[in-house]
């Protein structure tokens, strides 16, 4: 009787530092959405590192360190602290230990270590739906083999080629019959300065069809240290090429210059830059995308944007927007632009080389925007402890 009324003790003492954890594990999510998840995800690496299963590489005395001041760590030459300093590009953790109480860290890790014996959930794999018809199939391939083309484009090039081959031997016999029937002719310099003779000749050898003709005569009475200058031919390539270009310039005159008919560089540079900026605009998650908001003033939206910046943007930034880990954001200067477009674009973009998460995920388009425009709001309120100017004046 003795016996089974301690296990039923046991039992109970088990039971109950069960439910205790499980309540500190609660009230440690709550602790650790408003002030980790901007930076911190239990199953991946966001700003800082995947806290899954963190206690067991670190222990419970060291997280507790880390979290009220990692700084003091790392200056102190923590091996664990400075490497995790150094691995996500020397962005230093917000330090907690006058915001949060040692019940609040216990609890976070209490959260932390609840959500780490979770089991991972498994994704069932999804079937590919079918194409919807076959020309967006054949749309996305890449790559054609020659021999996949269709019959009647095979035939055509097969033509084609006899053609040119047909051509090429009339041509051979042409030339083989007829040469040998003008004889000596050939020689003569009428024949020769002709078009057909160069032709010829150029088979044969003779370039001057391509350089001009050398003549042995000297231009004029031109002589300078023994220079003399020959009234030599210019090659005919190039004289025809002089001729062209000729034509062409006065061609491109009458188009653009006097007709305008034609539109010039910076015309055309405004067109092809309105043409992308359609396009952009047709793309939403396209950064440079031209957006068009406007600063909500509303009482309600700014109420909204500050619940929602305490909530998400506090811990890298400061309740009052003096900055902390991230920049001022009561000042007059920005890194990435203070339109509240540029602001809009860096909350849901992001600038993660600088630890700045993008936020289209989590937040709505609307949230957003409210946030921003709160942010804009803080202009000029000089809180305490702000941190120094950063970017540029606006």
């Amino acid at each position: 009787m003795i016996r089974n009324s301690s296990l039923a003790f046991v039992a109970g003492l088990l039971l109950m530092g069960n439910a205790a954890q499980a309540q500190d594990a609660i009230a440690g999510k709550a602790i650790f959405e408003g002030n980790c998840t901007a930076c911190h995800s239990i199953d991946a690496d966001v700003v800082g590192p995947a806290l899954k299963d963190v206690h067991k590489r670190r222990g419970d005395e060291w997280l507790v360190k880390f979290i009220k001041n990692s700084q003091e760590l790392v200056q102190a030459g923590d091996k664990d602290a400075v490497e995790v300093y150094e691995k996500f590009n020397k962005v230093p953790m917000p330090a907690f230990g006058t915001s949060l109480s040692d019940e609040d860290v216990a609890n976070v890790i209490a959260f932390i270590k609840a959500e780490s014996e979770k089991p991972a959930e498994v994704v069932a794999e999804v079937p590919a739906a079918p194409a919807a018809d076959a020309n967006a199939e054949a749309a996305a391939e890449t790559e054609v083999a020659f021999m996949d083309l269709p019959p009647v484009l095979l035939f055509t090039f097969a033509l084609a080629a006899v053609i040119i081959l047909l051509t090429i031997l009339v041509l051979v016999m042409m030339f083989r019959l007829f040469v040998p029937m003008l004889g000596d002719s050939i020689y003569d310099e009428d024949f020769r300065s002709s078009f057909a003779g160069r032709v010829l000749f150029l088979v044969r050898g003779d370039a001057t069809l391509v350089t001009g003709k050398a003549k042995n005569e000297i231009h004029s009475n031109h002589d300078f240290d023994g220079i003399q200058e020959y009234d030599n031919d210019l090659p005919p390539w190039w004289k025809a090429m002089f001729y062209v270009s000729i034509v062409f310039a006065v061609g491109y005159m009458l188009h653009y210059h006097v007709f305008k008919t034609g539109a010039l560089q910076t015309e055309e540079y405004e067109v092809e830059m309105q043409e992308a900026a359609l396009i952009a605009a047709k793309n939403v998650d396209d950064p440079n995308a031209v957006t068009n908001y406007e600063v909500l003033t509303e009482a309600t939206a700014l109420e909204s944007g500050k619940a929602l910046f305490n909530t998400n943007c506090a811990a890298c930034h400061g309740q009052d927007g003096q900055g902390t880990v991230g920049p001022n954001l009561t000042d007059e200067y920005w890194l990435h632009g203070g339109d509240v477009n540029d602001i809009f674009k860096t909350i849901k973009y992001g600038v993660p080389a600088k630890g700045m998460v993008p936020w289209q995920g989590k937040l709505t388009k609307d949230q957003i925007l409210e946030v921003s425009s709160y942010i804009l709001s803080l202009q000029g309120t000089n809180p305490a402890g702000a941190k120094e100017p950063q970017g540029e004046k606006m």
